[in-house]
């Protein structure tokens, strides 16, 4: 590691103003006898860890104690929304399970539904999209009068509860006199202009009657 000589005049700096160095050595008495005890001195380069110690910075000064840490706050993972996949080739997502009565097959049921492209584009809705005012619609869990993608969706959910499907246009808009479908002409036409795609349907039970 090698070593550094100190001299006594960078430790005296005021010894070092009234004396003269002649050849390497100081005049004067005082001068002579520092540099005598001085001269030979000799400071041996320290490890970097003794020196922190030395200094206060050891690793116990930089530990932080756990009792005095900031509590972490309590991360809860979101719940992973599972999909049920039927043999009609629906696909169906519980979003909030209800806790009323249950509907079954035959039930007459009422419920409000947004449907939607695939891709997200929007088709149609009994719920206004700026006001949200709702209209909901009154459907029998009946095939042969409302699609029956829709009607697997329905059966087996509570009210209060909401599901999101993909209804294949297999089990979907198979005639134009399957409901639900709107009064509207606008709103119609745009819905059976996409009969032949696979459809979303955003459901809401509300009452089984």
């Amino acid at each position: 590691m090698g070593t550094l000589a100190i001299q006594a005049s960078l430790l005296f700096p005021c010894a070092s103003k009234s004396s003269s160095i002649e050849g390497g050595r100081p005049n004067g008495g005082v001068s002579q006898n520092l540099y005598a005890k001085f001269s030979s001195l000799t400071v041996k380069r320290l490890p970097r860890r003794t020196l922190l110690q030395f200094i206060g910075f050891s690793s116990m000064v930089l530990h932080v104690n756990p009792d005095f840490a900031a509590p972490m706050p309590d991360m809860k993972e979101p719940e992973a929304i599972r999909t049920l996949k039927l043999a009609s080739g629906v696909r169906i997502q519980e979003i909030i399970e209800g806790e009323g009565p249950e509907a079954s097959e035959g039930d007459i049921v009422q419920l409000n539904y947004v449907c939607r492209r695939s891709n997200g584009y929007f088709v149609h809705s009994t719920v206004d999209q700026f006001s949200g005012e709702s209209a909901p619609v009154i459907l029998p869990l009946d095939e042969n009068k409302i699609i029956k993608g829709l009607k697997d969706v329905l059966v087996g959910m509570k009210v209060g509860g909401k599901r999101r499907a993909l209804i294949p246009p297999s089990v979907g808009y198979i005639n134009e006199n399957l409901k639900p479908i709107p009064d509207e002409f606008g709103p119609r036409r745009s819905l059976l202009t996409h009969a032949n795609e696979p459809l979303i349907f955003e459901v809401q039970l509300l009452k089984v009657l």
